[in-house]
């Protein structure tokens, strides 16, 4: 986790005590349910809670103990022991180290996918507001960076709407199949633990016990959470990429906002760069490298080995908490997004009325031309305009050809910016439902 793109509550699912503690309340209430079943001394279980429930857990003393030990839950049950003195004995009965590790890390990732959609509603909030405000507000459409034919400025968020509506909906497909519990012992047999202690752990810990686990949780459930992340940081990346290419000086239909006293440059003051969007970018990329290690994992040695280990103690931090910081600062960028609408209407008419080029194709097949041949008339009197050499509709009223088919008032319908937008309402009404 870096410090410049880590924000302080995804930061603390991911701090050591919050670990520790985790891993407490997983042996406690294990605990709880062996004393129930008559494992251990009921009294045993209470004294595991009532010495150790408000600790703030030595993160230096695990520490020290696990240098010697090489094992971090001996360390952590040893550090636990010299808290809670001889009742210590009756904890982590019939249970193994993954028991602790994968529960644990469990919650975690819940507790990360919780903050990560409330980070997409927020964003969501944003393109929803920003849609609405210029859902008329014309522009033009491109294809291959060219110039196609006219949209909106609100139908292009609503676009990224739709697209993190979805985001959202696969996070919450992710958290819950993350959120499974495994306290089945060596191998996951329950041979040495009766598996009503994992459906008493899974209740408390607000997860659902894992049907089979092999010593460990199967690791294609976290795969595809890895993956849904990538998938999300792509969507990132797609907006960010169109606010970047929008805010070019060619460009300019669009910008980030420009606080007083911000600097674009070190060599040229009258720079204002996307620095926030290219950021974006870069945060997308680290992401997505993720979810190929994640996906390795799931490839383990028969009932369990620690390949993933390693890798998840880095990628569930650093996954969660870049994709945490990115979604919030997107969600920053369009709420301040400057909109430039006198732009777009500048860049429309640039190519003198070429973006009408298919309702005139349209209109002459129409009243008896070829296909073939309405496509030859309107791109013969397109290129000329293409190379800056007079204006589209004149042209096409000048040209007999054409004149055999359509007159000067038919010629000029064709190039109603309105028409184009007809339908607007309807796209917004299958986005965004009826209000």
């Amino acid at each position: 986790m870096i410090p410049r793109y880590t924000r302080p509550e995804m930061a603390a699912i991911w701090d050591a005590q919050t670990r520790f503690k985790i891993w407490f309340e997983i042996e406690a209430h294990a605990a709880d349910a062996l004393a129930d079943i008559g494992v251990i001394p009921k009294e045993a279980a209470k004294a595991v809670w009532h010495k150790a429930r408000d600790v703030i857990f030595d993160v230096g003393r695990i520490d020290e103990i696990e240098r010697e030990t090489k094992h971090d839950v001996i360390a952590f049950l040893t550090h636990l022991a010299e808290i809670v003195g001889p009742e210590a004995r009756f904890v982590h009965q019939g249970m193994t180290s993954s028991d602790v590790l994968d529960t644990c890390l469990n919650v975690q990732l819940a507790r990360a996918a919780d903050l990560l959609i409330d980070d997409i509603d927020r964003l969501l909030g944003a393109l929803r507001k920003r849609a609405f405000e210029h859902k008329m507000t014309p522009t033009i459409g491109r294809s291959h960076g060219i110039h196609a034919e006219p949209v909106t400025f609100g139908l292009k968020l609503a676009y990224a709407y739709a697209e993190f509506s979805r985001a959202r909906e696969r996070l919450v497909a992710a958290r819950k199949e993350i959120a499974t519990c495994a306290i089945s012992g060596a191998v996951g047999t329950f041979a040495q633990i009766d598996p009503r202690v994992e459906e008493h752990v899974a209740k408390a810990m607000g997860l659902t016990p894992e049907p089979i686990s092999t010593q460990v949780i199967p690791r294609d459930r976290h795969a595809m959470y890895f993956a849904t992340l990538g998938v999300i940081a792509s969507s990132i990346e797609r907006l960010a990429t169109e606010i970047r290419h929008l805010q070019r000086t060619e460009v300019l239909e669009a910008e980030e906002f420009f606080s007083e006293g911000q600097k674009g440059s070190s060599a040229m003051p009258h720079k204002r760069n996307p620095v926030l969007s290219e950021n974006l970018t870069g945060l997308a990329r680290m992401v997505r490298a993720y979810v190929t290690p994640a996906l390795e994992d799931v490839v383990l040695w028969h009932e369990r080995d620690i390949s993933h280990s390693s890798v998840e103690r880095m990628i569930g931090p650093d996954a969660t908490v870049t994709l945490d910081f990115a979604l919030n600062r997107l969600a920053g960028l369009i709420e301040k997004l400057l909109v430039y609408p006198e732009n777009m209407q500048k860049n429309l008419d640039r190519l003198g009325g070429l973006v009408h080029s298919q309702r005139v194709l349209l209109a002459l097949t129409q009243k008896g031309a070829s296909r073939e041949e309405a496509y030859k008339l309107v791109q013969r009197n397109a290129m000329p305009v293409w190379r800056g050499q007079g204006d589209f509709q004149t042209l096409l009223k000048k040209d007999p050809d054409v004149r055999k088919y359509l007159g000067e008032a038919e010629i000029a319908e064709q190039f109603d910016l309105g028409y184009h937008l007809k339908h607007v309402d309807t796209i917004f009404k299958r986005v965004f439902g009826q209000a």
